[in-house]
């Protein structure tokens, strides 16, 4: 499961095993009405895709929601196979493609994702991780996206090393954690024509509520999460310079000691005494343990989506600004006639 078991994110489709995703509008509506209940309940929805690969093609067709994790008398393996076999029985998509997860204003890139993901992608090859932004979505900007982790954290997460040197040999970094697919939403012909009729019957005083023009508390949210990054970075760069300034005083005092040495055992040499071997003295300073980056990655790659998302948003709040300028400029056009 997800929790148990980003201009800089780039899409590398030649390095990955599809191209894009398809999905199915009847799927997108059960992932965008199961986070939003979840939302107001201030949790975080989960549940898992079915669909199938075509070609370079993963076509979601299907999903359904994860056990609440508060119900511990249920079996979370169980229940999902319980379900994908009762859907095959009814002829209905049931393998198994990935999963999604609710997002609120950006704050979706963390361990636990990427944790997720890896033990997916492993299992699963072709398997993405759909995030919906339900925040950004309910003012009328849709935030669905897909993701793959790339070849490079896959291999940096298997290997287990999350030192800079491991991050620098396998040329890993916040940009190129996860590559973005993209993602297409399809409907079948009889979907589009009722669309069309129930589009027909919305009244006059409907339908108007994604032109909502109040971005203030969207855009403040960004702005506050991003201020929450930007402090957790500053503090990891804090104690990786608290590292850097540890091991840069210890090797100061191993070469004074060796020099040290170097300058007694001359002086035994010139007395005929045995010397001693620098091993000793090296045993004396153990190595430091370096502090892993990998937390201090995905805050960065963290900031870079909130920064993406902010110039995104405001620069669909103008768009909107300008078409609402031009339709209230022709009301009262017309009310002058």
């Amino acid at each position: 499961m997800a929790s148990r078991g980003n201009r800089h994110v780039r899409t590398e489709e030649s390095e990955n095993t599809i191209n894009y995703v398809q999905c199915d509008g009847l799927a997108v509506m059960k992932m965008v009405k199961h986070c939003h209940e979840e939302s107001s309940n201030m949790d975080l929805a989960q549940g898992a895709l079915l669909g199938l690969v075509v070609d370079k093609c993963l076509e979601i067709t299907n999903c359904f929601p994860f056990p609440k994790s508060g119900d511990e008398t249920m079996d979370e393996e169980m229940y999902q196979l319980t379900v994908m076999r009762r859907l095959r029985r009814v002829n209905v998509d049931h393998l198994h493609v990935g999963w999604y997860q609710s997002s609120d204003v950006g704050n979706s890139l963390s361990l636990a994702l990427l944790e997720s993901q890896y033990h997916y992608q492993t299992s699963i090859e072709e398997s993405v991780v759909v995030v919906y932004d339900t925040q950004k979505s309910s003012r009328g900007f849709l935030c669905l996206k897909a993701y793959r982790l790339t070849p490079q954290a896959i291999q940096m997460y298997k290997d287990g090393d999350f030192t800079p040197d491991a991050f620098r040999t396998l040329k890993v970094g916040y940009e190129s954690l996860f590559a973005e697919i993209p993602i297409v939403i399809k409907n079948s012909p009889l979907t589009n024509i009722m669309m069309s009729e129930l589009n027909e019957l919305l009244p006059e005083d409907k339908g108007h509520n994604f032109l909502d023009l109040g971005t203030a508390s969207v855009l403040e949210n960004h702005m506050r999460s991003l201020i929450e990054r930007v402090d957790e970075l500053y503090q990891e760069a804090v104690r990786y310079n608290k590292y850097q300034q540890v091991v840069f005083k210890q090797d100061t005092e191993k070469h004074r000691a060796l020099a040290k040495l170097a300058a007694e055992n001359a002086m035994r040499t010139s007395k005929g005494e045995p010397t001693v071997a620098e091993e000793e003295v090296i045993k004396q300073f153990r190595p430091m343990p370096v502090p892993p980056r990998l937390t201090a990655t995905i805050t960065s790659g963290q900031i870079n989506t909130h920064a993406q998302h902010i110039a995104q948003f405001c620069s669909q709040s103008l768009a909107k600004l300008f078409i609402t300028e031009s339709l209230q400029n022709a009301k009262e056009s017309k009310e002058i006639k």
